[in-house]
């Protein structure tokens, strides 16, 4: 099922002023329950883009967790294709965002884009710090804790990527990825007010690897993650997700500290992405014959 380009049914619209109301109503609604988020990096053309978004709307406008708001969904596609896969997305109650930012909101930065752009094409989040950036591009903690302050300026939630160089000990990863956290929100916090954050766990070891970290060392880590990052001033609505070759199979074996999953090649594929909705929704117990972890 594929949404057309300029659908206009009652039930995009429903799901459009449901989008609108938890985005107007800010952190005084209720929480989603579960977190997915997929990035596209640079694999999709900008028609592939929003032939994915299309076929993503479709399952979201037919997933009743995504409805109900008890999973929020998300998709950071290339940054040309933000503003139709933001309206695309949007009707069927799912987000949309970039996958980097800037650190100031104007200037003579040629190349960049601002935090205040995004928000204005219709994004929602900015991935900041992932492990390809700062391998690649050199961005440290001082570059990271300003591009999630110009997140927290221009009202999108910071997807804050942290994760541990080398396998090790669940209190190497812990101690790594938790310095990693308090030197992003410490600087973006000497600059502005702090709002809700996610912070995607990706051990750098794991990205692009045949098989995700084990479920147990997931749950650890994560646990112990979640505790410290709520933890934090400002923090108390943040959660914790897991990426690093996530797909299907995954979230129904991790502890509930867990909050969901940051995805990347594996849901590249819609039906793959719909199965993990439904692990999602099982292990929150919003399937029929299943119950909550």
């Amino acid at each position: 099922m594929s949404l057309p380009a300029n659908s206009a049914t009652a039930g995009t619209a429903t799901a459009a002023g449901r989008a609108a109301g938890r985005a107007a109503a800010g952190a005084g609604a209720t929480q989603p329950r579960a977190i997915i988020g997929v990035s596209l990096k640079m694999y999709f053309g900008y028609q592939r883009t929003l032939d994915y978004c299309r076929e993503v709307a479709a399952v979201a406008l037919a997933h009743p967790a995504v409805q109900s708001g008890e999973i929020e969904l998300f998709v950071l596609p290339a940054l040309p294709a933000l503003p139709e896969a933001a309206r695309i997305l949007g009707v069927a109650g799912a987000g949309a965002g970039a996958q980097d930012i800037f650190w100031e909101d104007e200037g003579a930065y040629t190349g960049e884009v601002s935090g205040r752009t995004v928000s204005e094409l219709g994004g929602r989040y900015a991935e900041v710090g992932h492990a390809e950036r700062r391998r690649i591009f050199g961005e440290d903690h001082r570059t990271i804790g300003l591009k999630t302050a110009a997140a927290f300026r221009n009202r999108l939630t910071p997807v804050l990527c942290v994760g541990e160089l080398q396998p090790g000990s669940v209190e190497e990863a812990i101690r790594h990825c938790t310095a990693d956290i308090d030197a992003a929100l410490n600087r973006a916090q000497s600059l502005g007010p702090a709002r809700r954050t996610i912070v995607a766990y990706e051990p750098q070891w794991a990205i692009g690897a045949p098989e995700p970290a084990t479920p147990e060392y997931i749950s650890a880590v994560i646990a112990g993650l979640d505790g410290h990052l709520r933890g934090l001033r400002g923090q108390a609505d943040s959660r914790v997700i897991y990426g690093g070759s996530a797909g299907p199979g995954l979230i129904g074996q991790l502890d509930d500290a867990v909050a969901g999953l940051f995805l990347g090649r594996f849901a590249h594929d819609p039906k793959a992405l719909r199965t993990i909705l439904d692990e999602t929704a099982a292990r929150l117990g919003l399937l029929s014959g299943t119950a909550a972890a």
